[in-house]
């Protein structure tokens, strides 16, 4: 009798495609990150082989590209490895309700999103209801950095951890972002004491948003949620009134997951 603990045979059908696609993702679950030349490298394959693979997984949520283009686990893999920073599956049904009904209430630009490596990835987002206002910002990843939600992200994550997100210092093409590491965990400081973060025109020039954490049942953050308004009406007092709602928002989101 066969022993059950064999390899399998290899199939007899062309699987090549295929088969570097899933051994890809099998090399960003084990390592965490890939430029193109290791995918070339790792496979034998060219680069431009390489790049249209990952340009593949990215499309299905498998992978991510940061701003140094660097891919990393995408919410796909995360989802099916439990990793804690993958969202919850049911995150953006529960939270679309309280994106409405702040976005309402505050009359501008509710967005929601999660921790994707040093980015903070936008999941979800109502759109204000004034004639000026922010759009939503679905799908895109941003330098947590420089957005007041992944401000509030990385400042709820333990000192060692934020130190690995950035081996190589910050990164230098947002003008009005921190410059430097530590001027970041000074802000960071502030951004705990008063439970939320700010961007002032960091993400994009003439937009202020104010940021806040959502936690689980166990107070875990799982996401975070930001109000965007036009900086020509949204001083940084009217932000600090903006946070009343806001943590009240992501309050009511945690509860319900």
């Amino acid at each position: 009798m066969e022993n059950s603990t064999s390899p399998s045979p290899s199939p007899s059908y062309p699987v090549s495609a295929a088969g570097n696609a899933l051994r890809v993702v099998r090399l960003l679950h084990e390592l965490d990150e890939l430029r193109v030349m290791d995918v070339a490298d790792r496979l034998g394959v060219a680069r431009s082989t390489a790049h249209r693979i990952l340009a593949m997984l990215i499309f299905e949520g498998f992978a991510a590209q940061d701003r140094h283009k660097v891919y990393r686990p995408g919410p796909a893999l995360q989802a099916i490895r439990g990793s804690h920073t993958a969202p919850p599956p049911d995150l953006i049904t529960i939270a679309h309700p309280h994106l409405l009904r702040l976005a309402d209430a505050v009359r501008e630009t509710t967005h929601l999103m999660v921790l994707e490596g040093n980015g903070a990835r936008f999941l979800d987002g109502v759109e204000g209801p004034q004639a000026l206002r922010v759009s939503y910002r679905t799908g895109t990843l941003l330098p947590a950095h420089a957005t007041s939600g992944g401000k509030a992200m990385l400042a709820a994550l333990p000192a060692d951890r934020l130190r690995a997100l950035y081996p190589n210092g910050l990164p230098e093409d947002r003008a009005r972002a921190p410059k430097d590491f530590e001027s970041l965990m000074n802000e960071l400081v502030s951004v705990r004491r008063h439970g939320y973060a700010l961007n002032l025109q960091e993400s994009e020039r003439g937009v202020h948003a104010v940021g806040a954490c959502v936690r689980d049942h166990a107070g875990t953050v799982v996401a975070a949620v930001a109000v965007a308004a036009p900086s020509v009406r949204c001083t940084r007092a009217r932000l600090t009134e903006l946070s009343r709602p806001l943590l009240t928002a992501v309050r009511d989101i945690g509860q319900g997951l």
